[in-house]
């Protein structure tokens, strides 16, 4: 006998979506289906927004506000500039209020399997394992569930961290920073300023300053020239001890074989070497992934997958990002083309109250 969230039935009533994930893109989804009448039900893993959660405290976004705002409702603060991942975490809890979501949060989906004329889902809540089904399923969990590893010995050792939690950590310390994107450009120059001895190894000779924030990149220059803050380029970790990384030598961001590596003294190791998406759900629905970066199979009319009755939305649908080409910025169209799919018509508004003119633009141009 199945067992639902509501007795011992032996078949669990089947609602008309599901949406897993209740970061900004599932937020905003289920703010439309409300508006326009469809019964869903709504899971996330953690509590909304989890992802901004786990951020460097006091870290501003790339994006602007307006790109930044779901469902017509716009972010407001008294500074009018980019806001931080605090401010935009209690902005999507006012959403949440603003509209009375009903989110199911601390229960993970564990399962997913198509079956006949819907899907069944198994969750697994502190209280035990459920089960659900529903006609249509969306996967709006993101993309950004691991670390990276670089698979070396002492990668796990406690002075070593995937994660950038707060500067004041590594005060009056040698801190070893491995990256060179916007997470350990950022990182760098916030540890520096609070304190901490800063060197840099990234594989590559100089920095991508097209994939780094414009404020960020003069800022760093100035402090490596000054030699305030080291730099060893062209250089990768392939060993850590609990004193000090052996850096490899590299030649196009790839250790050269044979060559004596770099013995560089530190107290602690920030990693900061991106993160994947948990593509499991994906794989057991029997989503088609394809190429290097392992990205969904879905129509971009419509983001449904292979699997009928499966949609994907924001970031999720880009696969593996290795380099990034979704954000939350450019995924609101993909709540207005599963919410079409769903009730046939275009939501009224999409990102802030300006994105309601873009939505509707875009209704245009692709009408046309």
């Amino acid at each position: 006998m199945k067992r639902s969230s509501n007795g011992f039935h032996s078949d669990p009533p089947c609602h008309e979506v599901a949406i897993v994930g209740a970061g900004p893109i599932g937020i905003e989804l289920a703010v439309c289906l409300k508006r326009a009448g469809v019964e869903y039900i709504h899971f996330d893993a953690h509590q909304i927004g989890y992802t901004m959660t786990w951020w460097p405290r006091n870290t501003h976004f790339f994006s602007t506000t307006e790109r930044l705002a779901i469902a017509g409702a716009p972010i407001q603060n008294n500074h009018q500039q980019r806001i931080t991942g605090e401010e935009y975490v209690a902005y999507l809890r006012s959403v949440v209020e603003q509209f009375d979501l009903c989110i199911h949060t601390y229960e993970p989906v564990t399962a997913l399997a198509r079956r006949e004329e819907s899907f069944e889902i198994t969750t697994a809540p502190l209280a035990g394992e459920r089960r659900y089904r529903a006609r249509r399923v969306v996967l709006a969990i993101g993309d950004m569930h691991f670390p990276h590893r670089l698979n070396i010995p002492g990668e796990d050792l406690p002075h070593v961290s995937h994660y950038f939690r707060d500067p004041h950590d590594y005060f009056r310390k040698k801190l070893l920073i491995v990256g060179g994107k916007n997470s350990a450009v950022e990182a760098a120059l916030r540890c520096w300023r609070v304190g901490a001895e800063v060197t840099i190894s990234y594989r590559r000779p100089w920095f991508d300053e097209q994939r780094v924030k414009h404020w960020l990149m003069p800022d760093l220059k100035a402090q490596i020239e000054a030699g305030t803050i080291r730099f060893l380029p062209s250089t990768t970790p392939v060993e850590i001890t609990r004193t000090h990384v052996a850096l490899a030598p590299t030649r196009e961001g790839q250790p050269i074989p044979g060559a004596a590596p770099i013995l560089h003294e530190t107290d602690f190791v920030l990693l900061a070497t991106g993160f994947r998406g948990d593509q499991s759900l994906l794989e057991m629905a029997g989503v088609e992934l394809v190429g290097e970066n392992r990205v969904p199979v879905y129509n971009p009319d419509t983001m449904e997958t292979n699997v009928p009755g499966l949609y994907l939305a924001g970031t999720v649908a880009a696969g593996v990002q290795q380099r990034y080409v979704l954000f939350i910025e450019n995924s609101h169209e993909h709540v207005g083309k599963i919410t079409r799919a769903i009730t046939g018509a275009w939501p009224a508004a999409l990102g802030d109250v300006r994105g309601r003119n873009y939505a509707l633009r875009l209704e245009e141009i692709e009408a046309n």
